[in-house]
């Protein structure tokens, strides 16, 4: 609530209109259908920047949120969205921005000046006709969202511990002869089990579908010898993602020259560019201070050096070189931020590839790495 409440009083708003599951979380700690509402937009919360906060659930959902202290209001009506309205749909979005605009004339401060993360169409054009004066949202909660106070960074541990175990349950059930949905499963099912939430991606591959990245796991069989692949891209226990990666040898055999190669340029990769890391540096230094890949694996290169993850991947994201005129931006890394490093190691046309990612935490005079789970040595070789 705090940092919440020191973006909106530095930017001189009256509050902020949250429509993003996962700003509604961070800011409520509450959660109803948190899937189906990402993409039905049947929550709303507004937050003041005296931090009186309002929450607007799905119907007849209030006891849902009847623990929270931080939430004065539980209210609804928040939806106007096609499915939900139809033809109705108009009235109302009116009848809700009118409601947002009583609500800031009363706790407003005299201000008519409001942050809204995400809107449909139709409710943004109906708060404007209420003569409220829009602001980015995202940014404001991305930003209050970056820094991890200890109970934050203690909760992270927790999903990183419980993905952990179910990536050994996922590394005992990779044989020859499964299907690489077989393999992905596991996680779901470990990660249920342990008070885990949700799976952004299914982003698992083996054999030749590790090159290039981002192929999504299918009912290919696996076989020996070959490298199988993924990124748990999960949310965990209380609601904290756990965003790992690695990269496995199928089957009790010796790895390939090239298997080997690639994966000890993805870890030297992401082991370099760990240890640079310290609080003060800009995102740009980070950039220039990281290790470069080899030329023949840059046309391939993962998105991003590094990012932020929190709730789920978060600000900032942090470019490679290449990147860096076209979609690289100003910020600082400060204590409590949490990062994932990560490399994606694959040439144009070849076999494999590989993919490796740990979550850090920086630190007042560096970084502590979060994961623990080991890396190949039958790779490092």
């Amino acid at each position: 609530m705090k940092r919440i409440v020191d973006q909106l009083q530095a930017r001189d708003l009256a509050g902020v209109l949250l429509f993003d599951p996962l700003n509604i979380r961070y800011a409520t700690d509450s959660t109803n259908m948190q899937l189906w509402i990402a993409h039905n937009h049947a929550r709303a919360c507004f937050v003041s920047a005296e931090g009186y906060m309002i929450l607007w659930d799905f119907h007849n959902c209030e006891h849902l949120s009847a623990h929270l202290p931080l939430v004065k209001e539980v209210r609804n009506g928040a939806s106007f969205f096609y499915f939900e309205t139809g033809n109705r749909t108009n009235e109302h979005a009116h009848h809700f921005a009118k409601e947002i605009a009583d609500i800031v004339k009363q706790y407003g401060g005299g201000s008519n000046r409001i942050a809204v993360d995400k809107i449909e169409i139709v409710g943004l054009r109906e708060l404007d006709k209420q003569g409220l004066e829009l602001f980015d949202g995202q940014e404001v909660m991305e930003l209050a969202r970056a820094v991890k106070n200890i109970d934050e960074i203690n909760a992270m541990r927790c999903s990183i511990a419980s993905t952990e175990i179910a990536m050994k349950k996922m590394q005992e059930a990779t044989v020859p002869g499964v299907t690489e949905n077989d393999i992905w499963s596991v996680l779901h099912a470990e990660n249920i089990k342990r008070g885990g939430e949700w799976i952004e991606c299914r982003i698992l591959s083996s054999g030749p579908r590790t090159n290039p990245w981002f192929q999504e796991c299918g009912p290919r069989v696996v076989k020996e010898g070959e490298l199988l692949a993924f990124d748990t891209d999960l949310i965990g226990p209380y609601g904290f993602c756990a965003d790992l990666s690695r990269t496995w040898l199928i089957g009790d055999v010796e790895a390939t020259e090239e298997q080997r190669h690639l994966y000890r340029v993805a870890y030297e990769h992401i082991q370099h560019n760990m240890e640079i890391l310290k609080p003060g540096m800009t995102f740009e230094e980070v950039t220039r201070s990281g290790l470069l890949l080899p030329e023949k694996y840059r046309p391939q290169r993962y998105g991003v050096m590094m990012h932020g993850v929190g709730l789920c991947d978060e600000y900032p994201s942090i470019r490679y070189p290449e990147d860096l005129e076209g979609h690289g931006y100003d910020g600082v890394l400060e204590p409590g931020m949490a990062l994932c490093v990560e490399a994606y190691v694959g040439a144009v046309g070849g076999n494999e590839g590989v993919k490796l990612e740990d979550q850090v935490i920086i630190t007042e005079d560096g970084f502590e790495n979060l994961t623990n789970y080991p890396f190949e040595k039958e790779l490092l070789k």
